[in-house]
C-alpha cells in the first residue's frame, strides 16, 4: 500500500477556469422552470461561483486524513484509511453512490471515528480519485475487491455501510464475504429493495409516497439510467470535453435528489463536479449503469444482519427487502435526501451508528 495525496496540477485548474469562463449556452424554452431540465439561469450561478471556487481548500480537507492506494483485481483502488483514537475500534467500509465520491463522507469522519470505528472510504473503480477502469466492474466484483482490501489492511470483522451504488456494493459484500462480514447498513436503497413488478396489496402512508417517487423516476426521472445503461461512451464526448456539460449532468442530481430540492449548498456541488472534471471521470463513471444492466448478476439471499434507513427522499420498502436481505432494523426519517451524509451528516452518524454500535449487532467486533 502507497501512502496518496490528492493534488492537481495549477494548470488543469486554469484550464478548468478557462473553460468555464468560455461556456457556450444552449437555448431553452422560455419560463419553462425544471420541467425540462437544468435550467441555464441555475447552472450561471453555478458557473459564475466556479470561477472562484476553492479546490485547494477541499484538497487540504482530503489530505487532512491518510489516503492510500493499492492494486488488486489488476487496478488500482484509491481510498481513505482514518483510524479511531479508540482501541478495539470497529472496523467500517463506507461507500459512495453516483454521482457521488468520497467527498460526501468528509463532515462524517470525525464524529464516525470519536464513536469507535476505524473507517475505511474508498473511490470505487471508475469513479474520482481511483480513476477510470476497464470492462466488468459491476457491484460483485468491487465488493470482491474490497473484501481483499479488508484483509489486507487486516480486519477479520467489520462493517459495510453504502447508498445508492453503495447499496449494491455493501449487500454484494456481504455475500462475497460473509464470514468476515458482521453487518450492513444502506441507505438510498434501489435494487433488492424495492418492487420492480407493479405493486400490489395494502401501504402504510409512508409506502404510498414512495411508490410515488418511484413512479415519477420511471416515467420522467431515470433517462440518465438509460442513457448511461445503453451509451455511456456517446454521453462521454459532453462529460470529457465540456465542464459546464459535466456541471449540469451531475448537478441536476445533486438539485433533484436533494431534500428539500435545490438545498445542498454550491460548494458541495462544485466538489463533485471539479472532482469529476480533474479526474475525467464522468464518463467512465457511467460505466457503472452499464456494467450492472449488463452483468447478468441478480442479488442472491443474504443472511448478513442488515440495516435500512430510509431518509426523506428515499424509496425502499421492507416488504420488498425481506426476500433478499435479513432485514433486523428500519428506520424512516422526514429529512434528508439522497445524499444524507452530506445533508444531514448528524443524523446520518446517530442512524449508522445506532445500528452498529448497539449491542446486538457489535458484539464482538474491533480491531
Amino acid at each position: 500500500m502507497k501512502p496518496f495525496r490528492t493534488e492537481f496540477p495549477q494548470a488543469d485548474l486554469d484550464d478548468l477556469h478557462a473553460r468555464v469562463t468560455n461556456t457556450r449556452r444552449p437555448s431553452q424554452v422560455p419560463d419553462v422552470g425544471w420541467a425540462r431540465g437544468v435550467p441555464v439561469s441555475w447552472l450561471d450561478e453555478l458557473l459564475a461561483e466556479w470561477g472562484t471556487h476553492d479546490w485547494r481548500a477541499t484538497e487540504a480537507r482530503l489530505n487532512a486524513y491518510p489516503q492510500f492506494v493499492t492494486e488488486i483485481d489488476g487496478q488500482s483502488i484509491h481510498f481513505l484509511h482514518v483510524r479511531s483514537p479508540h482501541e478495539n475500534a470497529s472496523p467500517l467500509i463506507l461507500l459512495h453512490g453516483w454521482p457521488g465520491s468520497v467527498l460526501e463522507f468528509l463532515d462524517v469522519i470525525e464524529p464516525l471515528t470519536a464513536a469507535g470505528y476505524q473507517l475505511v472510504i474508498p473511490s470505487h473503480p471508475n469513479f474520482g480519485l481511483t480513476g477510470p477502469a476497464g470492462a466488468g466492474w459491476d457491484s460483485h466484483r468491487i465488493a470482491s475487491a474490497y473484501a481483499e482490501l479488508m484483509a489486507r489492511l487486516g480486519y477479520d470483522r467489520y462493517f459495510a455501510q453504502g447508498g445508492d451504488f453503495g447499496a449494491f456494493i455493501a449487500p454484494d459484500l456481504g455475500r462475497v464475504d460473509a464470514e468476515h462480514v458482521a453487518a450492513v447498513h444502506v441507505n438510498a436503497a434501489t435494487v433488492g429493495f424495492i418492487p420492480f413488478e407493479e405493486p400490489e396489496g395494502d401501504f402504510t402512508d409512508a409506502e404510498k409516497a414512495r411508490l410515488e417517487r418511484r413512479q415519477r423516476f420511471m416515467t420522467d426521472g431515470s433517462g440518465y439510467f438509460q442513457i448511461q445503461a445503453s451509451r455511456p461512451h456517446t454521453l462521454g464526448f459532453g462529460l470529457a470535453d465540456s465542464p459546464a456539460g459535466q456541471l449540469a449532468w451531475i448537478g441536476e442530481k445533486f438539485h433533484d435528489w436533494a431534500h428539500p430540492a435545490g438545498s445542498i449548498a454550491a460548494r458541495h456541488v462544485l466538489d463533485h463536479a471539479t472532482l469529476y472534471w480533474l479526474t475525467n471521470t464522468g464518463a467512465s463513471s457511467a460505466q457503472m449503469y452499464y456494467e450492472s444492466m449488463h452483468s447478468g448478476r441478480w442479488p442472491t439471499p443474504s443472511a448478513v444482519p442488515t440495516g435500512v434507513a430510509n431518509f426523506a427522499e428515499d424509496v425502499a420498502i421492507r416488504r420488498y427487502a425481506e426476500p433478499l436481505n435479513t432485514i433486523v432494523h428500519w428506520a424512516e426519517y422526514d429529512q434528508g435526501g439522497h445524499f444524507a451524509a452530506l445533508e444531514v451528516p448528524s443524523l446520518f452518524v446517530d442512524e449508522v451508528h445506532g445500528f452498529f454500535g448497539s449491542r446486538e449487532i457489535g458484539r464482538g467486533i474491533g480491531a
